[in-house]
């Protein structure tokens, strides 16, 4: 199978089996089935709504998922050797393809438009696609790059609420976040022309919530090369001055297409 065939192929099974696990983590009202941490003394503690959080929890319970999609189609998964190394989950194909998948997590601030996620660095392994220093295979090396996103209603509880339960009271203690919505994308697909937030050297992605489920973001149609070079070749107002450059020669895509000359 060629690279174009291999993408997507996984794309493929990638979407068809977070959509059917999605289900396993909602109850019937929709909300999260996770309803706290509990310990050898049969208490359960509330959690927190915090995206650090929702996104390991919900990476923990899609792991055996994603280990029978392993089963099912021939791929081995790797897991990253350190909390913030890339990718989080890495899929080996029999015939040697690799595929790595983040898995990310945000919140709704209104009906259609979600809080801006990051979707990894532009720097280091980004740009030195050979290294291995903060990732499992060196970038270059995956056939495709994938996100597997959940974006989730923020409740307001009580202070009440916040308070230790009985493994009796299980069904009772209301869940922190709702209406979860699962997505797989690869990840240009998401992804916006500027950082993520503030001075960070992360990727942002698009913040509607129609454009992360369904993949179309500003360099959908422009495709995955120029998404790279875009990136590869970004500087921050820091990095121009480090480099003794008056400014950066782009800050977003109408100024990349005149500076590359592209109609």
């Amino acid at each position: 199978m060629t690279k174009k065939d291999a993408q997507k192929w996984f794309l493929k099974i990638l979407q068809e089996r977070v959509e059917s696990s999605a289900k396993a983590l909602l109850d019937a009202d929709g909300d999260w089935v996770v309803k706290g941490f509990i310990d050898l003394y049969e208490k359960i503690y509330t959690i927190s709504a915090d995206t650090k959080v929702v996104s390991k929890l919900v990476e923990l319970m899609l792991y055996p998922h994603f280990e029978a999609m392993g089963r099912e189609n021939e791929l081995d998964i790797v897991p990253c050797r350190e909390q913030n190394h890339y990718p989080d989950l890495t899929f080996v194909h029999k015939e040697g393809w690799k595929f790595a998948v983040d898995l990310k997590s945000t919140y709704r601030i209104s009906g259609t438009k979600a809080n801006t996620m990051t979707l990894g660095a532009f720097t280091g392994y980004f740009r030195n696609r050979e290294t291995t220093s903060t990732t499992t295979f060196p970038y270059g090396d995956y056939a495709g790059h994938y996100v597997v996103g959940v974006i989730y209603t923020r409740k307001e509880l009580s202070k009440e609420q916040f308070r230790t339960w009985t493994v009796k009271e299980l069904k009772t203690i209301p869940s922190v976040v709702k209406d979860l919505v699962f997505f797989a994308q690869p990840k240009y697909r998401i992804a916006i022309d500027r950082p993520g937030s503030g001075n960070t050297k992360n990727i942002g992605a698009v913040q509607s919530i129609e454009d992360l489920v369904k993949g179309e973001g500003p360099f959908t149609k422009l495709g995955e090369k120029v998404f790279d070079d875009y990136w590869m070749n970004y500087l921050t107002a820091d990095m121009a001055r480090a480099a003794e450059l008056a400014k950066p020669p782009y800050r977003n895509l109408a100024t990349y297409k005149e500076f590359k000359k592209i109609p």
